[in-house]
């Protein structure tokens, strides 16, 4: 589950459309609806993959004239998130588009200090380790969200 392209070269309108379309097919199958502002949303965040506030979200849905009110990105984010076609980054306050659509998954998500760039990690080994401990406590995890901050190849490169 690894996601390379995040921090590679690539052809990113192949990769934001393949995305686009897969969200379009797990909305439709929940027989739920990829609103106009919904699917705006999910675009924008799809055009780079990085973490975008939703402030940003929403001065790009104002100027296109959908609504400059912040319930208009956040109802829209919330949905993205509750159907697992995107992500909240805690750290950065932000957003990400998901890049396993449709997949049951819970990624670590490794995001460059420099540029933003958000690529998501498998992290089951990390959440077994974390449930062991967890358990030697006697609790039980219900939610978790592993983030790592770091540099990407491209900024390593720069600095």
């Amino acid at each position: 589950m690894a996601d390379p392209v995040a921090f590679a070269r690539h052809d990113h309108a192949h990769c934001a459309g393949d995305m686009l379309a897969r969200a379009e097919a797990i909305v439709a199958e929940k027989r739920l609806r990829l609103t106009p502002v919904r699917r705006r949303a999910l675009e924008i965040l799809l055009e780079e993959h990085r973490a975008l506030g939703a402030y940003d979200v929403l001065q790009r849905l104002a100027a296109e004239g959908f609504g400059n009110q912040p319930p208009v990105a956040y109802r829209a984010l919330e949905f993205l998130v509750e159907q697992g076609l995107a992500h909240r980054i805690r750290r950065l306050n932000a957003f990400t588009a998901c890049m396993h659509p449709g997949e049951v998954h819970a990624p670590a998500f490794l995001i460059c200090r420099s540029c933003n760039t958000v690529a998501e990690a498998p992290a089951a080994p990390v959440r077994a380790a974390l449930d062991l401990a967890a358990d030697d406590l006697g609790f039980a995890i219900e939610r978790s969200n592993v983030e790592a901050v770091g540099l990407c190849p491209l900024c390593r490169d720069e600095a």
